[in-house]
């Protein structure tokens, strides 16, 4: 429901910022600002995604978690994918996920969600009765083929 919401919102968030932007400055350099974000997007999003998968390899080559590095790439990923897309308010966004300073806070909030729903499914998963054998120890059934009788000869 609210990523419904989101989704309707936004861009009707983003018109009205552009319509106010474009009063403010002009429609003219206002469409120029739409449009450069595309090529600075594309560019965040080489540089930026580039040195992201060179952590990412380090952290794995260390034989550390790769949480930071995965985390910090996809973040990229979605900064610079919002810098492509026209609208002001994306385009702050995505100027946040590219810096590292707000990165590294997102990244921290992310990670603490992310734990805590983890700890709940844990605690919740020693309640429930699982439905497949955890241990192994099940057998198969014992399924008896009958045998047709064997042919008779006429006497």
């Amino acid at each position: 429901m609210i990523a419904l919401l989101l989704l309707i919102l936004w861009p009707v968030a983003e018109v009205f910022v552009a319509l106010k932007v474009a009063e403010a400055i002009g429609v003219l350099l206002t469409a120029v600002l739409l449009v450069a974000g595309w090529p600075i997007g594309t560019w965040a999003l080489r540089s930026q995604g580039a040195a992201a998968w060179t952590r990412l390899r380090a952290e794995l080559a260390a034989g550390r978690p790769p949480a930071r590095g995965v985390l910090d790439g996809a973040l990229v990923l979605l900064g610079g994918l919002l810098l492509i897309i026209p609208g002001f308010i994306g385009d702050a966004v995505a100027v946040a996920l590219l810096a590292p300073p707000s990165r590294a806070v997102t990244r921290w909030a992310l990670l603490r969600r992310l734990q805590g729903r983890l700890l709940y499914r844990a605690a919740r998963a020693g309640r429930r009765r699982w439905r497949y054998d955890v241990d192994s120890t099940a057998t198969d059934p014992v399924v008896r083929v009958r045998r047709p009788d064997p042919p008779q000869l006429p006497r």
